[in-house]
This record gives structure tokens, C-alpha cells and sequence, in this order.
């Protein structure tokens, strides 16, 4: 049993911080790595990446968005409830270096992954500028932290509820026009990576994604993860989950994505129901 030491609940109820007891991962666990998480014995296998780790606490920190059957039975986890399984760290940590100036992009969830990046690039001594967005400002991620770690902090949102009014890709483009910058790093909706790594690839600017496809193993052995990158098969629990924003087939990722949303709806509704009786 992994027990959760502490809970938060943050962008208006929809997104849960979960820090677990997992000293052996918070000893071992890199910035861009994982875990994959099971709730109880029957319960789904869920990745998600370590948004933080303390190892004097023998902690790790996830964070993750109420959207289908299994996170709801994560939401109905309390401090001093635990984890059955909490496996890791898995996937290759983020080849972190002093490169000069590092663009990190982050929208929604994808912010919480991006924190423990943007520090490690802070931390080796680049200027880092980054640039999160939302939905609206009530569904904003981690702004305290991730200006904490940063050298400019923009924030966008799609309703111009707070900061700039629109898309991540419009400050991001205001950047590249009046930087030189060697690295963009960029994690959240799949389409907002796809339009960052277009824009990207207009500036010839090196461009890193985490993608989070279907996972079920996460050795590599199951092949449900796959990717298709530079016209070759890749998996993203071993060979990612970073990759070449560039070379990635962001259309046949989201039609895998996709491919079972009728059943995740059809799940989650009856788990409601059955909740709720």
C-alpha cells in the first residue's frame, strides 16, 4: 500500500494533487519520468507523470485531471488512503543540460509535467522563459511555482479571464520573434503540441513533446503505447515519453487516443450511477 500523505483539490475541483509515500521512486525518479498507478485489485492501471519528489520525505507528487471511471475512484482517495500499486520510475528522464535560453510551454494538466522540467533547466543554469495557459483562469496550474523556476512567466487563457487572451502559440510566437532560443519544451493537449511543433519547425528551434498515449504495461511488452515518429514505430513507455515534437504523428495519435472514447463514457457513466446508489 502506497498512502497518500497529502490531497489538494485545484482548478475548481476537477484536477487532484495526490503526494504518496513511494520512498525507493523519490530516491530513483528524474524529471520527465513516470508511474503507473492502480487504485485497488481491480482496479485500471493509470500513467501519470511525477510532478514532484521530495526524497528526505520519501515522497512523490501527482497530479491528475477527473475524467473517466478510474480517476473518479482516484478522487475518492483520502489522506491516509493508499495506492495498491504505484510502479516506477518508468521512461527515460529529460536529457537536461546548459543549452543558454529554454522555452517551456505547458497547457492544462500538462503544466504539472512540465514544473519538474522547467526547475531542472532553471537549476543547470539556463534562462528559461515559460508560458502556461487554460481554458480560463479558474482551470490554471501551478502560476506561484512555475514563476518560481522561470526567468518570464506568461499566462494565457482562452477567455481572457487572466493574462493574455488566447493560445499558448501566440506568446510563444512573440518569443521566437525577439529571442534566440535553442530549446522549446512543450507538454499538454495534443493539439497544442502539434501547433507548437509547426510553429517551431517555421524557426528551425529544437522542439521536445511528452506524449501520453494509452498505456497498460508500461515495459514495452504490451505494445499498446506505440507511436508512429519519423515514419517509425516507437513506444512511449520505453523509448519516450519525450520525443522529437518535429517528427511526431500527432494525427494518428489522437485517432489512437480516441479509439475508445464511447467505452471510457459508457464506463464512467455507470460508475456514477452506481456511486451515487
Amino acid at each position: 500500500m502506497f498512502k497518500i500523505v497529502k490531497r489538494e483539490t485545484m482548478a475548481d475541483d476537477t484536477v487532484v494533487l495526490n503526494e504518496i509515500e513511494a520512498p525507493r521512486i523519490a530516491a530513483k525518479a528524474s524529471p520527465g519520468q513516470f508511474v503507473i498507478l492502480k487504485a485497488n485489485e481491480t482496479g485500471e492501471r493509470i500513467p501519470l507523470t511525477i510532478s514532484d519528489l521530495d526524497p528526505e520525505r520519501g515522497t512523490i507528487t501527482v497530479i491528475y485531471m477527473v475524467v473517466g471511471k478510474s480517476t473518479a475512484l482516484f478522487q475518492t482517495l483520502a489522506v491516509g488512503d493508499g495506492y495498491q500499486d504505484v510502479i516506477g520510475p518508468l521512461g527515460k528522464p529529460t536529457d537536461i543540460e546548459k543549452l543558454g535560453k529554454v522555452v517551456c510551454v505547458g497547457g492544462g494538466t500538462g503544466v504539472a509535467v512540465l514544473f519538474p522540467i522547467t526547475r531542472g533547466f532553471k537549476d543547470a543554469g539556463n534562462e528559461v522563459i515559460s508560458i502556461i495557459g487554460a481554458r480560463n483562469k479558474d482551470l490554471l496550474l501551478l502560476e506561484d511555482k512555475m514563476e518560481a523556476v522561470s526567468d518570464q512567466l506568461h499566462v494565457c487563457t482562452d477567455d481572457g479571464s487572466y493574462g493574455h487572451k488566447g493560445f499558448v502559440t501566440e506568446v510563444l510566437k512573440d518569443v521566437l520573434d525577439n529571442h534566440k532560443v535553442d530549446l522549446v519544451v512543450a507538454i499538454g493537449p495534443v493539439p497544442m503540441m502539434k501547433f507548437v511543433s509547426r510553429l517551431t519547425y517555421e524557426y528551425n528551434v529544437k522542439t521536445l513533446v511528452s506524449l501520453n498515449p494509452i498505456m497498460i504495461d508500461g515495459t514495452g511488452m504490451c505494445g499498446g503505447c506505440r507511436v508512429s515518429v519519423g515514419d517509425k514505430t516507437k513506444f512511449a513507455c520505453v523509448d519516450g515519453p519525450e520525443f522529437d515534437g518535429h517528427k511526431v504523428d500527432y494525427d494518428g495519435l489522437m485517432q489512437r487516443l480516441n479509439a475508445y472514447t464511447q467505452e471510457e463514457k459508457a464506463a464512467y457513466e455507470q460508475y456514477c450511477k452506481l456511486h451515487q446508489t
